[in-house]
């Protein structure tokens, strides 16, 4: 049997999750009262395990109806809690935290899903210490819309797209810009980004739009997508995308598209050595020369 968790200072133990979700019948990341949250689910979840209360921070907090099959969170859980994890008898074979992923498998409703729980390396923060978070939007522009075993995570589209004329849009918003115009506004929140990706794929009736960035302001990727939709229609130049940048507020000139068709799939951290200078950079207030 593997020995379990210790207190590592601090009297808590910091843990690393990773996070599966249909995001369809959550109103978003974020806790929120009165509303069904992915972390209200898991974090009330975990406070059962536990027997206190305890709180997820993600590395990216999405929106309603977005999914994820890469989220990354941490927990600080109390040492003298962490007791409770550890199942009476385990089997040979099972790493440290795999009857805890067992029985958040029990508890969790079937639209969430603890992946993996690991003891996260010192420093380790799943916001502030990533390089990069990778999202994916689906769109389908068949005449019948979409599979109806799809249609949760694949946008309808019901025009005909240039792909092309996108990609060429797209180009131009890669590097490091103020995105103002692509994010809804929160209060003291810098809009300053690093887009490090923005392709498009073509696959018969499907376009996937992969999307790369530092880090991602509210509602940015959806925005980015339903600009570059009116690209795609025709109804405005490649050129038109890249004269929103550094505009001091969000853009009434296009819709953001609609969340069923993104997800987070993915985050990137460095070495566990380089993590505490990271989570420093993270923190740092961004500005474009």
């Amino acid at each position: 049997m593997n020995e379990p968790a210790i207190d590592t200072g601090g009297g808590f133990v910091r843990l690393r999750f990773e996070i599966a979700y249909d995001g369809t019948d959550f109103a978003g990341w974020a806790a929120q009262t009165g509303q069904r949250t992915v972390a209200g689910v898991v974090n009330d979840a975990l406070t059962t395990v536990f027997r206190t209360p305890v709180q997820l921070r993600a590395a990216g907090r999405t929106d309603a109806g977005v999914h994820a099959t890469g989220q990354v969170a941490h927990l600080a859980v109390p040492a003298g809690s962490l007791r409770h994890a550890y199942p009476r008898s385990t089997r040979p074979d099972d790493d440290e935290f795999l009857p805890l992923v067992r029985r958040l498998g029990r508890l969790l409703p079937s639209d969430v899903r603890v992946l993996d729980i690991t003891r996260a390396a010192p420093g380790f923060d799943a916001r502030f210490s990533a390089l990069r978070r990778h999202y994916e939007y689906r769109l389908s522009t068949a005449p019948y819309g979409v599979a109806p075993q799809e249609a949760r995570y694949v946008t309808a589209w019901p025009r005909a797209l240039n792909v092309e004329a996108m990609a060429a849009a797209s180009r131009e918003l890669v590097g490091l810009h103020d995105f103002a115009a692509f994010c809804r506004r929160r209060e003291g929140a810098t809009t300053i980004r690093d887009l490090q990706r923005l392709e498009w794929a073509k696959e018969g009736d499907r376009i996937t739009a992969y999307v790369t960035a530092d880090a991602f302001c509210w509602s940015m990727v959806r925005s980015l997508v339903g600009a570059l939709l009116a690209v795609g229609e025709h109804r405005r130049e490649p050129s038109w995308c890249a004269t929103l940048l550094g505009a001091s507020q969000r853009s009434s000139d296009f819709a953001a598209a609609p969340p069923q068709g993104l997800t987070l799939v993915g985050v990137d951290y460095p070495p566990d050595d380089q993590l505490e200078a990271r989570t420093k950079v993270t923190r740092d207030v961004r500005v474009v020369d």
